[in-house]
């Protein structure tokens, strides 16, 4: 999962990849976004961050800086014919359950270090207060099982990578970055989607949870 230095990073191919999307084109997820105003100062930051790499990263990047919290999968009126779909019925019920949580205030969160995973450099985001377990915790739903990786690691994309980079490299590289300091604040939850077919497209709200 992440960066390892005596490997190759993972790029990404800049290629329609019709044999996971199938046809299928709204990829759901609930996420934290960086609002373009509210955190103007920080996302200046994360695009300062983003340029000393830009030399292997993609550059063909629209998706908003955002938090993962679930990942539904490819969004469907119907019932799922693929393991990775994610019917509308399944959104409502994730909606009642944030709900029943009773959220009454923002959520804080604080950016700590520029960190890489194999196939992507981010930025590391800590939730002392475990607020997005809770959050997490109310979108599972029996009738489902999340599109992601078996751990969870919040966490804000910075860039896929585009060519073929020795790990050391990278870490080397990752050293030279000064450490992160920010506290964040969001009193939004989204739901929605992006292009299957546009690589690193941007993402659209369907809906959003006001935290205040």
């Amino acid at each position: 999962m992440f960066i390892k230095p005596n490997q190759f990073v993972i790029p990404t191919e800049q290629r329609d990849y019709s044999e996971w999307h199938r046809g299928r084109t709204r990829y759901a997820l609930w996420y934290l976004l960086l609002d373009q105003v509210k955190h103007a100062e920080i996302i200046k930051q994360l695009d300062q961050i983003r340029h000393q790499f830009s030399d292997c990263l993609i550059k063909c990047s629209n998706r908003q800086y955002h938090i993962t919290l679930y990942i539904g999968g490819f969004l469907t009126c119907d019932e799922s014919i693929y393991n990775d779909d994610f019917p509308q019925s399944l959104f409502v019920k994730q909606q009642q359950q944030l709900e029943s949580l009773s959220l009454s205030h923002s959520i804080t969160l604080k950016l700590t270090a520029v960190n890489s995973f194999e196939s992507a450099l981010f930025v590391q985001v800590s939730d002392s207060l475990h607020q997005l377990t809770s959050i997490r915790s109310a979108l599972r739903l029996a009738q489902h099982t999340e599109v992601a990786a078996q751990t969870y690691c919040a966490h804000i994309t910075l860039g896929l990578y585009a060519q073929k980079v020795m790990g050391q490299d990278v870490l080397q590289r990752l050293d030279a970055c000064a450490a992160l300091d920010v506290e964040l604040e969001f009193d939004q939850i989204h739901f929605g989607y992006y292009s299957a077919q546009t690589l690193q497209g941007p993402l659209h709200s369907l809906y959003c949870f006001n935290l205040e």
